[in-house]
């Protein structure tokens, strides 16, 4: 295997299985936390950052290094849950349109998708040329049997929910191989945005999880949940070939390892850099990677469980958090303020509401009434949540504690935290990448919705989000959204403090990773990313 230089930095060498030995090289830097970064310089001359203007040069083997996962990690491209899963999923699948980098929906596997003047057909024009990895060019009978994986009543996929809602695929018709004609059962107004997620991925109609094919820029090599996943280069991808030859991500629950494992040259990027180690990496021959986004690291509350069903009780909480300071400090000032709202680049994110500030004395008096002065409950929370997750937990627990409430902190394993309780903790945390409102709430806000952790489902809220969908006016429709969101402030489930500025990291040796508004890492686009110097 071809190796790219490594300027006197280490490299694991990938063999056709990972050995043990190579598994146990990542996590022996965590033993030392991060004590060792200032002297990894010494082993070699520190590599400049690269010159984004210079000719990108084909070749090489590259790696990342992904935040989380575990022996749940999938290959099913509806149903990705970490990080690791979404970075795969990313690199073998692709949506009917995609979002660029300003976070905007253009063309993908689609060259165009047109609503009818009463929203209640779509006409989806497939690209021509298109090749799925095993060869099959993609025809319009691949995306209708997609549009029926992901829409299965008997296993939604996390992107198929309010798809299932409103398609009627037995109406909907094959016009010829490259257009469809979607026949919906009443007007809806942004179906374009449910098409642009990650989670609708298109595949074959003979796709097999365990030999997965899709049309993105690498096609599948191996797989080992909890450890690495490989990748090669597709050079048949219609949007152009990938810059490397090959593509090795492998999962990280600490990152400590993570952090070393890039600055001893054993990985060419990482996604979710803690954001104290910002400065720190630019002395070690690596580089932030710094995004606008509209990710959100929330504190979750089940409203159907004593004692976040009582409205006061949640409303404690968040008054009990000081915002700023969770920024200042749990992300190292990369990010911006949080109003317990989500999908802030949405034309109808409700700027209005008043910013929710710390009242210890609101909070206290709210706590009383609800007969729980002496409030006392279990946060969980993970690394593998991602940066930012157990820092904003300890500070809670000590902003927490100014109003009398006992906050019991519950560090859980990666297997754990999105095992089979995953969805149904009490108190705890997660992440969001950044969408917009409608398919936000269609994942997380409806009873219905694949990753409900709030167990949220409100009928007042409901009606104001099945409005909005059938209403084509963008003006009704972002007042309706205003609305909901207003119910959501007043008493939802959710704690969202602020919005990360996503931080990751990349090798002075590389380039082409650019910041994006969507996912970290460049949306995981490696196929953007080639190494400086010619590999040999």
């Amino acid at each position: 295997m071809r190796q790219p230089p490594h300027s006197g930095y280490p490299r694991i060498q990938v063999t056709s299985r990972p050995s043990r030995r190579d598994v146990l090289r990542f996590g022996m830097a965590a033993a030392a936390g991060f004590a060792g970064l200032t002297s990894l310089s010494a082993c070699a001359a520190v590599p400049g950052k690269p010159d984004p203007n210079k000719p990108q040069v084909r070749g090489g083997s590259y790696s990342h290094g992904a935040t989380g996962g575990g022996l749940k990690d999938t290959l099913d491209p509806h149903f990705p849950v970490t990080n690791p899963d979404i970075a795969r999923c990313l690199q073998l699948y692709e949506p009917l349109l995609r979002w660029n980098a300003n976070y905007e929906i253009e063309p993908s596997i689609a060259e165009s998708i047109t609503p009818s003047p009463d929203t209640t057909q779509w006409t989806i024009r497939l690209r021509e040329g298109v090749e799925f990895h095993h060869g099959k060019t993609v025809t319009a009978e691949d995306v209708m049997h997609t549009l029926a994986v992901v829409t299965d009543p008997k296993k939604t996929g996390s992107g198929g929910t309010e798809l299932a809602s409103i398609l009627e695929l037995k109406n909907s018709k094959i016009v010829d191989p490259r257009t469809i004609l979607l026949q919906l059962n009443a007007p809806y107004a942004v179906i374009d945005q449910l098409l642009a997620e990650y989670t609708v991925g298109v595949i074959p109609t003979d796709f097999d999880v365990h030999k997965p094919v899709g049309t993105g820029p690498f096609s599948f090599r191996r797989f080992v949940p909890g450890q690495l996943s490989q990748f090669a280069r597709f050079d048949n991808y219609w949007d152009g070939p990938a810059w490397v030859d090959e593509l090795v991500i492998y999962d990280f629950a600490d990152d400590a390892a993570k952090v070393n494992a890039l600055l001893a040259g054993q990985v060419q990027s990482i996604d979710n850099l803690p954001n104290y180690l910002a400065g720190t990496i630019e002395q070690q021959g690596a580089s932030p990677l710094v995004s606008e986004s509209g990710a959100w690291v929330p504190f979750t509350m089940r409203v159907d469980v004593a004692p976040f069903s009582d409205v006061r009780v949640r409303q404690a909480l968040r008054l009990v958090v000081d915002r700023q300071q969770m920024i200042d400090q749990a992300l190292n000032g990369f990010g911006i303020l949080g109003n317990d709202m989500y999908s802030p680049f949405d034309p109808a994110y409700a700027r209005d509401m008043p910013q929710r500030i710390q009242d210890i004395d609101q909070a206290r008096s709210l706590l009383a009434q609800a007969g729980h002065a002496d409030l006392d409950v279990e946060l969980v929370t993970s690394t593998a949540v991602g940066a930012g997750a157990v820092e904003s937990a300890n500070l809670f627990v000590e902003q927490a504690r100014r109003a009398g409430i006992t906050v019991r902190l519950n560090k859980a394993d990666a297997n754990v935290f999105y095992g089979d309780r995953y969805l149904s903790w009490n108190f705890a945390q997660d992440f969001w990448n950044t969408r917009n409102y409608l398919p936000q709430v269609a994942t997380s806000s409806v009873k219905s919705g694949t990753y409900n952790e709030t167990h949220w489902d409100d009928p007042a809220f409901n009606a104001l989000i099945d409005r909005a969908r059938r209403e084509p006016d963008p003006t009704r429709r972002n007042q309706l959204l205003h609305d909901a969101q207003e119910i959501e402030y007043h008493t939802g489930g959710y704690i969202i403090w602020g919005f990360k500025r996503q931080l990751d990291a990349y090798s002075n040796l590389v380039q082409g990773l650019t910041p994006h508004r969507y996912l970290p890492c460049s949306a995981f686009g490696f196929k953007h990313a080639s190494f400086v110097t010619p590999p040999t």
